[in-house]
């Protein structure tokens, strides 16, 4: 069964990096500006688990917990991405979502859902 990502919105959420903070994209080559992962035992519709950016952090990471506070909607992609950040960084806007996650969200149409 698909986990749909709205459910997360305002939610705390556990996150495990499997793409820390400066490792390198496997296939594409370029560079995590930011810690990137997936929150464990769900599905998103392209049959992986959830994809989460875990932003507001300047560290690599293994894992974290934080609040859903965003969900980047892919609109030409079925693989939408839930942002997480720590309580101290709840009020991150668009526009700073969209400069953080554009390393790898430029190739993309998409939209921020609250």
């Amino acid at each position: 069964m698909k986990t749909k990502a709205k459910q997360f919105l305002g939610k705390e959420v556990e996150v495990i990096i499997d793409r820390p903070l400066g490792s390198k994209h496997p296939k594409h080559g370029f560079i995590y500006e930011v810690n990137y992962g997936y929150v464990p035992n769900t599905k998103s519709p392209d049959g992986e688990e959830l994809d989460a950016y875990y932003l507001g952090v300047d560290i690599s990471l293994k894992k974290a917990i934080g609040i859903c506070v965003a969900i980047i909607h892919r609109i030409n992609d079925d693989d939408d991405k839930l942002i997480v950040v720590s309580n101290d960084n709840r009020d991150i806007s668009n526009e700073e979502i969209d400069k953080l996650t554009n390393f790898q969200e430029q190739w993309f149409e998409h939209q921020i859902v609250r």
